[in-house]
Protein backbone atom coordinates (compact mmCIF):
# COMPACT_ATOMS: atom_id res chain seq x y z
CA UNK A 1 0.00 0.00 0.00
CA UNK A 2 1.26 3.49 -0.82
CA UNK A 3 2.29 5.29 2.39
CA UNK A 4 2.00 8.79 0.95
CA UNK A 5 -0.71 10.18 -1.30
CA UNK A 6 -1.54 13.76 -2.29
CA UNK A 7 -3.80 15.15 0.42
CA UNK A 8 -6.63 16.10 -1.92
CA UNK A 9 -6.82 12.74 -3.67
CA UNK A 10 -9.07 9.85 -2.63
CA UNK A 11 -7.51 6.73 -1.13
CA UNK A 12 -6.32 4.18 -3.70
CA UNK A 13 -9.09 1.77 -4.72
CA UNK A 14 -7.07 -1.21 -3.45
CA UNK A 15 -6.31 0.45 -0.10
CA UNK A 16 -8.21 0.22 3.19
CA UNK A 17 -11.85 1.29 3.29
CA UNK A 18 -11.68 4.42 5.41
CA UNK A 19 -14.24 6.96 6.62
CA UNK A 20 -13.79 10.62 5.51
CA UNK A 21 -13.73 12.96 8.51
CA UNK A 22 -12.75 16.48 9.51
CA UNK A 23 -11.41 18.14 12.67
CA UNK A 24 -11.14 21.84 13.49
CA UNK A 25 -8.48 23.39 15.73
CA UNK A 26 -9.96 26.71 16.87
CA UNK A 27 -7.52 29.35 18.15
CA UNK A 28 -8.40 32.29 20.37
CA UNK A 29 -6.23 34.88 22.09
CA UNK A 30 -5.59 34.19 25.76
CA UNK A 31 -6.94 36.89 28.10
CA UNK A 32 -3.62 37.00 29.97
CA UNK A 33 -1.59 37.46 26.80
CA UNK A 34 -0.15 33.95 27.03
CA UNK A 35 -0.06 31.24 24.37
CA UNK A 36 -3.20 30.90 22.25
CA UNK A 37 -6.04 28.81 23.63
CA UNK A 38 -7.65 25.96 21.72
CA UNK A 39 -11.21 24.64 22.02
CA UNK A 40 -11.42 20.98 23.03
CA UNK A 41 -14.33 18.66 23.74
CA UNK A 42 -14.37 15.61 25.98
CA UNK A 43 -16.22 12.72 24.38
CA UNK A 44 -18.76 10.60 26.21
CA UNK A 45 -17.24 7.33 27.44
CA UNK A 46 -19.79 5.22 25.59
CA UNK A 47 -18.74 6.59 22.18
CA UNK A 48 -17.13 3.94 19.96
CA UNK A 49 -14.38 6.25 18.74
CA UNK A 50 -12.19 7.99 21.34
CA UNK A 51 -14.66 7.34 24.14
CA UNK A 52 -13.81 9.53 27.15
CA UNK A 53 -10.95 11.28 25.34
CA UNK A 54 -10.40 15.01 24.85
CA UNK A 55 -10.35 15.88 21.16
CA UNK A 56 -10.86 18.83 18.85
CA UNK A 57 -14.39 19.37 17.45
CA UNK A 58 -15.12 17.29 14.39
CA UNK A 59 -16.62 14.15 12.93
CA UNK A 60 -17.32 12.21 9.79
CA UNK A 61 -18.19 13.80 6.43
CA UNK A 62 -21.86 13.28 5.56
CA UNK A 63 -23.29 13.00 2.02
CA UNK A 64 -25.06 16.34 2.55
CA UNK A 65 -21.67 17.94 3.30
CA UNK A 66 -20.47 16.79 -0.12
CA UNK A 67 -23.56 18.20 -1.81
CA UNK A 68 -23.14 21.58 -0.13
CA UNK A 69 -19.41 21.61 -0.84
CA UNK A 70 -20.00 20.94 -4.54
CA UNK A 71 -22.36 23.92 -4.66
CA UNK A 72 -20.23 26.36 -2.64
CA UNK A 73 -16.70 25.29 -3.63
CA UNK A 74 -16.98 23.89 -7.17
CA UNK A 75 -13.35 24.60 -8.03
CA UNK A 76 -11.90 22.77 -5.01
CA UNK A 77 -11.34 18.99 -4.87
CA UNK A 78 -14.49 17.50 -3.39
CA UNK A 79 -12.67 15.59 -0.62
CA UNK A 80 -11.11 18.79 0.69
CA UNK A 81 -14.20 20.96 0.16
CA UNK A 82 -16.56 18.53 1.88
CA UNK A 83 -14.18 18.22 4.82
CA UNK A 84 -14.31 22.00 5.29
CA UNK A 85 -18.12 21.91 5.36
CA UNK A 86 -18.13 18.96 7.77
CA UNK A 87 -15.76 20.78 10.12
CA UNK A 88 -18.05 23.84 10.19
CA UNK A 89 -21.18 21.74 10.69
CA UNK A 90 -19.70 19.52 13.39
CA UNK A 91 -18.36 22.52 15.30
CA UNK A 92 -21.81 24.13 15.39
CA UNK A 93 -23.42 20.83 16.38
CA UNK A 94 -20.91 19.93 19.09
CA UNK A 95 -20.10 23.32 20.59
CA UNK A 96 -22.75 25.84 19.50
CA UNK A 97 -20.04 27.92 17.82
CA UNK A 98 -20.62 29.07 14.23
CA UNK A 99 -17.32 29.67 12.46
CA UNK A 100 -16.26 30.84 9.01
CA UNK A 101 -19.08 33.25 8.19
CA UNK A 102 -18.66 36.58 6.42
CA UNK A 103 -20.67 38.42 9.06
CA UNK A 104 -20.40 37.83 12.82
CA UNK A 105 -22.96 35.44 14.29
CA UNK A 106 -24.18 36.25 17.80
CA UNK A 107 -24.28 33.58 20.50
CA UNK A 108 -28.08 33.73 20.50
CA UNK A 109 -28.30 33.30 16.74
CA UNK A 110 -25.77 30.46 16.82
CA UNK A 111 -27.82 28.71 19.51
CA UNK A 112 -30.91 28.95 17.31
CA UNK A 113 -28.92 27.71 14.34
CA UNK A 114 -27.69 24.75 16.33
CA UNK A 115 -31.25 23.77 17.25
CA UNK A 116 -32.28 23.95 13.60
CA UNK A 117 -29.23 21.91 12.59
CA UNK A 118 -30.11 19.21 15.10
CA UNK A 119 -33.70 19.22 13.80
CA UNK A 120 -32.87 19.15 10.09
CA UNK A 121 -29.59 17.23 10.25
CA UNK A 122 -27.86 19.21 7.50
CA UNK A 123 -26.19 22.62 7.29
CA UNK A 124 -27.69 23.96 4.04
CA UNK A 125 -31.18 24.79 5.43
CA UNK A 126 -29.56 26.48 8.44
CA UNK A 127 -27.50 28.75 6.20
CA UNK A 128 -30.57 29.60 4.13
CA UNK A 129 -32.79 30.29 7.16
CA UNK A 130 -30.36 32.68 8.82
CA UNK A 131 -28.83 34.15 5.68
CA UNK A 132 -25.35 33.05 6.70
CA UNK A 133 -22.77 33.30 3.93
CA UNK A 134 -19.89 30.92 4.54
CA UNK A 135 -16.23 31.85 4.21
CA UNK A 136 -14.81 28.30 4.21
CA UNK A 137 -11.40 29.58 3.13
CA UNK A 138 -10.92 30.73 6.74
CA UNK A 139 -10.36 27.08 7.57
CA UNK A 140 -6.75 26.37 6.62
CA UNK A 141 -5.70 22.77 6.01
CA UNK A 142 -3.16 21.90 8.70
CA UNK A 143 -2.70 18.13 8.59
CA UNK A 144 -4.16 14.94 7.14
CA UNK A 145 -4.11 11.72 9.16
CA UNK A 146 -5.32 8.33 8.00
CA UNK A 147 -4.67 5.00 9.76
CA UNK A 148 -3.95 2.21 7.27
CA UNK A 149 -6.76 -0.09 8.34
CA UNK A 150 -10.40 -0.57 7.38
CA UNK A 151 -12.96 1.76 8.99
CA UNK A 152 -10.22 4.14 10.13
CA UNK A 153 -11.01 7.85 10.00
CA UNK A 154 -9.36 9.60 7.05
CA UNK A 155 -9.23 12.95 8.83
CA UNK A 156 -8.32 16.39 7.56
CA UNK A 157 -7.31 18.81 10.30
CA UNK A 158 -8.02 22.52 9.80
CA UNK A 159 -7.08 25.57 11.84
CA UNK A 160 -9.03 28.82 12.21
CA UNK A 161 -8.72 31.89 14.42
CA UNK A 162 -11.35 33.65 16.53
CA UNK A 163 -9.12 36.54 17.55
CA UNK A 164 -10.39 37.89 20.86
CA UNK A 165 -12.43 34.75 21.45
CA UNK A 166 -15.44 36.54 22.92
CA UNK A 167 -17.79 33.62 22.24
CA UNK A 168 -20.26 31.36 24.03
CA UNK A 169 -20.02 27.59 23.66
CA UNK A 170 -22.20 24.86 25.11
CA UNK A 171 -21.63 21.12 25.23
CA UNK A 172 -24.05 19.04 23.17
CA UNK A 173 -24.49 16.57 26.08
CA UNK A 174 -24.86 13.60 23.73
CA UNK A 175 -21.55 12.74 22.08
CA UNK A 176 -19.59 15.03 24.44
CA UNK A 177 -19.65 15.76 28.16
CA UNK A 178 -17.39 18.80 28.51
CA UNK A 179 -16.01 21.79 26.60
CA UNK A 180 -12.92 23.70 27.63
CA UNK A 181 -10.41 26.22 26.31
CA UNK A 182 -6.75 25.44 26.96
CA UNK A 183 -3.35 26.10 25.50
CA UNK A 184 -1.69 23.13 23.84
CA UNK A 185 0.99 23.04 26.55
CA UNK A 186 -1.64 23.07 29.29
CA UNK A 187 -3.51 20.21 27.60
CA UNK A 188 -0.30 18.17 27.54
CA UNK A 189 0.26 18.92 31.24
CA UNK A 190 -3.32 17.83 31.99
CA UNK A 191 -2.64 14.61 30.09
CA UNK A 192 0.57 13.96 32.05
CA UNK A 193 -1.32 14.45 35.33
CA UNK A 194 -4.08 12.08 34.23
CA UNK A 195 -6.75 14.79 34.21
CA UNK A 196 -7.63 14.12 30.56
CA UNK A 197 -6.90 11.33 28.10
CA UNK A 198 -5.94 11.93 24.48
CA UNK A 199 -5.62 9.59 21.53
CA UNK A 200 -2.40 9.25 19.54
CA UNK A 201 -3.16 11.81 16.78
CA UNK A 202 -4.39 14.41 19.30
CA UNK A 203 -1.23 14.06 21.41
CA UNK A 204 1.05 14.44 18.40
CA UNK A 205 -0.88 17.51 17.23
CA UNK A 206 -0.88 19.10 20.69
CA UNK A 207 2.91 18.70 20.76
CA UNK A 208 3.15 20.44 17.40
CA UNK A 209 0.63 23.16 18.32
CA UNK A 210 2.48 23.89 21.57
CA UNK A 211 5.34 25.29 19.48
CA UNK A 212 3.20 28.14 18.11
CA UNK A 213 2.92 31.49 19.87
CA UNK A 214 0.00 32.51 17.65
CA UNK A 215 -2.30 31.42 14.85
CA UNK A 216 0.05 33.26 12.49
CA UNK A 217 2.89 30.99 13.63
CA UNK A 218 0.77 27.98 12.74
CA UNK A 219 0.21 29.33 9.23
CA UNK A 220 3.95 29.83 8.76
CA UNK A 221 4.58 26.24 9.84
CA UNK A 222 1.92 24.94 7.46
CA UNK A 223 3.68 26.69 4.58
CA UNK A 224 6.92 24.95 5.59
CA UNK A 225 5.30 21.51 5.63
CA UNK A 226 2.98 20.87 2.67
CA UNK A 227 0.16 18.64 3.84
CA UNK A 228 0.37 14.96 2.89
CA UNK A 229 -1.44 11.98 4.35
CA UNK A 230 0.17 10.72 7.55
CA UNK A 231 -0.15 6.97 8.06
CA UNK A 232 0.80 5.85 11.58
CA UNK A 233 2.59 2.52 11.56
CA UNK A 234 4.18 0.05 13.97
CA UNK A 235 8.00 0.01 14.14
CA UNK A 236 10.21 -2.16 16.31
CA UNK A 237 12.79 -0.08 18.17
CA UNK A 238 15.29 -1.82 20.47
CA UNK A 239 13.00 -4.81 20.72
CA UNK A 240 9.83 -2.85 21.57
CA UNK A 241 6.89 -1.95 19.36
CA UNK A 242 6.32 1.76 18.81
CA UNK A 243 3.48 3.54 17.02
CA UNK A 244 5.23 6.02 14.74
CA UNK A 245 4.61 8.60 12.05
CA UNK A 246 7.08 9.45 9.26
CA UNK A 247 9.47 12.37 9.60
CA UNK A 248 9.09 15.61 7.64
CA UNK A 249 5.54 16.67 8.61
CA UNK A 250 6.45 19.24 11.26
CA UNK A 251 5.89 17.09 14.35
CA UNK A 252 8.50 17.37 17.14
CA UNK A 253 7.58 13.94 18.55
CA UNK A 254 7.01 11.13 16.06
CA UNK A 255 5.67 8.37 18.26
CA UNK A 256 5.33 6.49 21.51
CA UNK A 257 5.31 2.96 22.79
CA UNK A 258 2.43 1.04 21.23
CA UNK A 259 1.34 -0.24 24.64
CA UNK A 260 0.93 3.34 25.87
CA UNK A 261 -0.70 4.74 22.72
CA UNK A 262 -4.49 5.05 22.53
CA UNK A 263 -5.39 4.90 18.84
CA UNK A 264 -9.04 5.75 19.47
Amino acid sequence: MTLYAPSNDPMPADGPKVVPAATLVIFRNAADGGPPELLMVQRAREMRFAGGAAVFPGGRVDPADRELAAALLPSEPIELASARIAAIRETLEETGLMVATHRPVSAEEAAQGRLLLLERGTLAPVLEHFGWDLAPERLVLYAHWCPPWDKGFDTRFFVTDLGTGAVDVTVDATENTRLFWTSAAQALDMTARGEIAVIFPTRRNLERLARFASHADALVDIRRHPVERIHPRIETIEGEEWLMIPDGHGYPVRGQLKAAADRG
